[in-house]
């Protein structure tokens, strides 16, 4: 039983390394942990197994090939045949799925060019009520530099008339007490001494 159990690990490590390589002794031996004996003897047999079933398949009939190549065609024509089916329904969904993904790249364009030109329209109008803000401000201190200017020129004429008018009033007021000061000489002139009453 240990023996087939060697003999087992030993097939099986070189039908491992034969798909990759040429198994050797030393390479059967270490991937199958069995002594070098064990790999020498069993490889060997392996080998012989192996150039054994590859006679046998060589010295098939030739009707049975026929058969079988025959069959293998029929099968590979099936598969292309199923493959080329689903080709046409996978490549058929493809172009469906690009149509309706160009369709939406569309849309997505044309919304993109709306949403772009109302940004330029709203851009500009907001541009021109910033120009028109600007000029009437610019108005509106030209305006008030002017009223300003005005307001400045009346308050000096003001004045001007507030201190002739002053001057004109000391003029009178000092014209009026000369009058009264006159008045009363003329007036003490023209009236006559009074004598003391004797008793």
């Amino acid at each position: 039983m240990a023996e087939q159990s060697v003999k087992d690990r030993v097939y099986a490590a070189a039908e491992r390394i034969s798909a990759e390589k040429n198994p050797t002794v030393a390479t059967v031996r270490e991937a199958a942990g069995v002594s070098n004996a064990d790999a020498t003897r069993y490889l060997k047999e392996w080998r012989t197994e192996r150039d054994s079933a590859g006679s046998k398949i060589a010295a098939t009939p030739a009707t049975i090939t026929e058969q079988s190549l025959r069959l293998a065609g029929t099968v590979w024509e099936e598969a292309v045949r199923a493959a080329t089916a689903e080709h046409a329904i996978i490549e058929k969904a493809w172009r469906d799925e690009k149509a309706h993904k160009d369709r939406e790249i569309n849309e997505l364009a044309t919304d993109l060019d709306t949403a772009a030109r109302m940004h330029q329209e709203t851009v500009k109008e907001l541009k021109t009520q910033v120009e028109e803000s600007n000029t009437a401000a610019r108005n509106n201190a030209a305006t008030a530099a002017e009223d300003r200017e005005k307001l400045a020129v009346a308050e000096r004429k003001q004045a001007e008339e507030i201190a002739e008018l002053k001057s004109q009033l000391a003029e009178s007021r000092a014209t009026i007490t000369t009058l009264q000061q006159t008045q009363d000489a003329l007036i003490a002139r023209i009236q006559p001494v009074q004598e003391p009453k004797k008793n």
